[in-house]
């Protein structure tokens, strides 16, 4: 049980992060409000009623239910996975990181109704969609996940 321990604190923290910078966004900013903080970064509030890149997010509304599913079930698959003992200590920080994002969205789906984006790179003219704290952990543990499969011993062939 001590990965698992170790994994949902993982989580915790991610969790945590993500809600306590969502709320400072919701409490400085109005929707559409943003800073520029660099010439490739500002800081805006935006709400994404989709998935990610607002993938759906144009949709009548059926999505919110779905992804909620969608994030529910995966929570429960990864502390499933977290509690087996087998896996990598890389493969089970990748799945905390996973688990602590789509934790936070769901919270923000839940509450809300959208999921609460701030953070907006750009080059020039050229933006990246908005995203969050939950997200960047998402993708970091699924970069993991893939550097993680990708590096692990092959067995020898006679």
């Amino acid at each position: 049980m001590p990965k698992l321990k170790q994994g949902l604190t993982v989580a915790a923290l991610i969790i945590a992060l993500d809600q306590l910078s969502k709320y400072l966004v919701m409490q400085v900013f109005m929707l559409g409000d943003y800073i520029q903080v660099t010439s490739f970064f500002d800081l805006v509030r935006a709400h994404n009623t989709g998935a990610a890149f607002s993938l759906f997010a144009n949709q009548a509304g059926w999505q919110r239910a779905f992804f909620i599913t969608i994030a529910t079930v995966a929570s429960i698959v990864i502390v499933y996975l977290l509690r087996k003992p087998a896996g990598s200590v890389l493969f089970k920080l990748a799945l905390s990181l996973i688990l602590g994002g789509a934790l936070g969205n769901l919270i923000d789906r839940i509450v809300y109704g959208y999921v609460v984006d701030f953070l907006y790179f750009h080059i020039n003219q050229h933006y990246w969609p908005a995203f969050n704290v939950a997200d960047s952990a998402i993708t970091i543990g699924a970069a993991i996940l893939v550097w993680d499969s990708l590096h692990k011993p092959q067995p020898h062939k006679a």
